[in-house]
């Protein structure tokens, strides 16, 4: 190297950073705080060993692994952080009356404990669906996907303009008031609307009272139909809201929503009913129709009914695969394919990317012929 005095300068050494990149998959990570967000919602902050770029669509979740009561329970949360921050994720997580897993992280979870989680997937994100205007509405803690989508617009300095709206049940459960309210007095793109279903007592509020409607609609949104609209929250309230703009007119081919919840029961039904049906039916199909699954690590192999899935097939085997949602959202399940085909119903929980390199998720996919898979 030479300066400007036409001297040479010592060459200066530099260290290489060996950074891995967050992909699709099964991940160790320690929780490196906890945050009291309300009385009743808490953020865990994660982060690995070695250091990872946690690089995500803001939007999408990850799915813990965990242990409790002695069962392996598997759970999806949305990340509330922005990959603009890209060697932690958080998660921000509501305690519910009764809930298993919400209950257990807020007693049980500490700094520095350690768990595996599966991810990131979804649809539901805001890099897919590009817009110079959104829309970003939610319901209580649905509020964590929108919060991850306004914190990378405004990290990033985009230019996207921004009005966010939060429904909350009092003063006291508007979760990340403190950082809304900095985010809107910054920057001029970013328009705040807050609403308290009611008041608390002894708790000043200025922001608005009672439900999203029509007049708040008019008020907040004038602008509505040049908008790519973002929702999340209790399904009544994302219900709700359908229904607002539709009746406004509003194409909702621009309308996003987090559909990601707990396995419904008609689903858990449905499988209950075809593993009884197969059960029945098994001795009537000639063994010349049965469809064959091969286990090359487990070395094991089972034949299965057409229609049958490969995580039906796994089961009856007595081996373990993970599994979230069953219905092809969390990517939980996700298993390589080595040989033959499937035929694939997914909700957005696998990439293009793992699908070419030959993954396919268990609980939706249904074998066509003969399988191998890598297990």
């Amino acid at each position: 190297m030479i300066d400007v005095s036409g001297s040479a300068l010592p060459t200066q050494s530099v260290t290489e950073v060996n950074t891995n990149t967050w992909t699709n998959g099964r991940h160790m990570v320690r929780c490196a705080r906890v945050i009291d967000e309300t009385h009743d919602v808490k953020t865990f902050c994660f982060l690995t060993e070695q250091p990872v770029l946690f690089f995500f669509k803001p939007g999408q979740f990850v799915t813990l692994e965990l242990e409790i009561n002695g069962q392996p329970v598997m759970r999806s949360y949305t990340i509330s952080s922005s990959p603009s921050t890209p060697y932690s994720f958080s998660l921000t997580i509501k305690r519910v009356g009764g809930g298993l897993v919400s209950n257990w992280l807020h007693d049980n979870l500490n700094e520095g404990d350690l768990l595996p989680v599966h991810g990131p997937v979804g649809n539901f994100n805001c890099i897919d669906f590009p817009a110079k205007k959104v829309l970003l509405l939610s319901g209580g803690v649905g509020i964590t996907p929108v919060m991850s989508m306004a914190r990378w617009y405004y990290d990033t300095s985009s230019d996207v303009d921004m009005v966010f709206i939060h429904s909350a049940r009092t003063p006291m459960d508007v979760v990340y008031h403190g950082e809304l309210t900095n985010m809107c007095s910054r920057v001029p793109n970013f328009h705040l609307h807050l609403i308290s279903e009611r008041e608390a007592r002894g708790v000043p509020w200025s922001g608005y009272r009672g439900y999203f409607d029509q007049a708040k609609l008019d008020m907040m949104v004038p602008d509505l139909h040049e908008r790519e609209v973002f929702c999340c929250g209790p399904e009544p309230y994302m219900d709700a809201v359908k229904a607002l703009l539709k009746a406004n007119n509003f194409n909702m081919e621009h309308y996003h929503e987090e559909s990601f919840g707990s396995t419904p029961d008609s689903v858990e039904q449905d499988a209950i009913d075809q593993a009884e049906e197969a059960e029945e039916t098994l001795d009537a199909v000639n063994s010349a129709d049965m469809l064959t699954v091969e286990f090359t690590e487990a070395g094991k192999s089972i034949q299965i009914l057409p229609g049958e899935t490969v995580h039906t097939a796994a089961a009856n085997l007595g081996m373990h695969i993970p599994k979230a949602c069953g219905m092809g959202i969390c990517g939980t399940c996700k298993v390589k394919k080595t040989a033959g085909e499937v035929e694939m119903n997914h909700n957005g929980g696998i990439t293009d990317e793992d699908v070419a390199d030959g993954y396919i998720l268990s609980c939706c996919s249904v074998p066509t012929g003969h399988v191998v898979i890598e297990k």
